[in-house]
């Protein structure tokens, strides 16, 4: 019973690896149709203040979601292993850091100023990157200590000279490294410290997470009453947090994770689609309550984006879960696997794909940059990032994050 109960447990997480390649690839395609023209309007994101969603605007709620699918079971893991409440704090609290401060270095690229800064733009991305890679690389068990201690050492050093020479804005305005929005890997990194500290400290807890989750969801509907002062005390809190909204989406994810792991350990799959697809329902009934007084948006991170995002991608679980999992079909997706378990490391293959174009000079024919042909090339290109990731995976290059 022990070995079927093992394999069942490696045989779910599958299933969440498999739903976070699927978004990454996803999120490299959307990403990439600033290189595209004549494509249809819905790919895109919708702007601020306007009500209503594109695809692009899908796909980042997903990917917090599923860092809160994951969570109960990396703490689970962690503690299988040993690891006390006070240990996996400090390791929550330093992949957290590790992922705002990229996020902050990669946010800033994009004002970047080359002349004030001394330094071309098209090197920025890639230099910044491979300082991640540096530091946060998880290095062989049997390279030498030493060495592995010096690549660590080389990155932090780069890291920091880049954040010391950094200069961006315009001539006249020029600004030093900061914050701004955050970036989308510290969006993730707040969102991952909170739900990362209520998974750790609920114990297992359902109805420990349940009230996070309902406070973060209300929250977010206080913050858009405007009943939240964004100054004072409560103005030093990240709005990423303050928001309600972002940390609502990665702890909805802890819960759905909750219901699942009830559900499929006694092997009800039935019961466990029928929960979901209820609990769908319910943040469906929520989001059309909602979308009246706040509107659909992803920019403004509205209740009605975090509903409507967290019921589609429970769907979206669902039907991964019974094609891997119940069909039996997790190796329909094996070209893009190392999406799902080297995901940090795919994220930031596309700025070296980029830096490396502009090298080169390498201008593509427009009729591979239009409609469906140009879509074709952005799916290919996203592909092409997951295999590349699978190679450096087998490398030994592996982000720890």
């Amino acid at each position: 019973m022990e070995v079927k109960a093992n394999a069942e447990q490696r045989q779910r997480i599958v299933s969440i690896d498999i739903l976070r390649a699927l978004t990454m690839v996803l999120m490299i395609f959307v990403n990439d149709l600033w290189s595209l023209q004549h494509i249809p309007d819905w790919l895109g994101h919708v702007d601020s203040g306007v009500d209503g969603m594109g695809l692009s605007d899908v796909v980042f709620p997903a990917f917090l979601f599923i860092v809160g699918l994951s969570l109960p079971y990396a703490v689970d893991n962690r503690r299988k292993k040993g690891d006390t409440t006070w240990q996996l704090v400090k390791h929550i609290f330093l992949r957290s850091l590790a992922l705002i401060i990229m996020g902050v270095f990669l946010v800033n690229g994009e004002s970047f100023n080359a002349s004030a800064t001394g330094m071309p733009k098209i090197l920025w991305y890639p230099f910044c990157c491979i300082a991640f890679i540096l530091i946060w690389n998880s290095y062989p068990p049997q390279m030498n200590k030493k060495l592995a201690l010096m690549l660590r050492g080389a990155g932090i050093i780069a890291l920091l000279l880049l954040g010391i020479i950094y200069r961006g804005g315009n001539e006249g305005e020029i600004t030093r490294l900061s914050p701004h929005w955050w970036g989308i890997l510290g969006l993730i990194g707040w969102a991952y410290l909170v739900s990362g500290l209520i998974t750790v400290w609920s114990r297992n807890g359902f109805l420990f997470i349940l009230i996070g989750w309902l406070f973060f969801c209300i929250l977010s509907i206080v913050d858009h009453m405007g009943l939240i002062p964004h100054q004072g005390i409560v103005g030093f809190i990240p709005d990423p947090i303050r928001g309600g909204t972002l940390t609502g989406l990665t702890l909805g994810g802890v819960l759905t994770s909750m219901i699942f792991r009830h559900f499929a350990e006694q092997h009800n799959h039935k019961k466990l689609t029928m929960v979901l697809v209820l609990f769908s329902a319910m943040l469906l009934v929520m989001y059309a309550i909602t979308r009246p007084h706040w509107g659909l948006s992803k920019l403004d991170a509205t209740p009605a984006w975090l509903f409507v995002c967290s019921a589609i991608t429970i769907l979206a679980f669902l039907a991964v879960y019974w094609i891997a999992d119940i069909a039996g079909k997790a190796g329909w997706f094996n070209l893009i696997k190392a999406a799902g378990t080297g995901t940090l490391l795919c994220y930031l293959i596309p700025y070296f794909a980029y830096a490396l174009n502009n090298l080169l000079g390498i201008d593509l024919p427009q009729v591979m940059l239009t409609g469906g042909i140009g879509l074709l090339k952005s799916f290919l290109f996203a592909l092409l990032c997951a295999l590349i990731t699978g190679w450096l995976l087998k490398l030994g290059i592996r982000l720890r994050l």
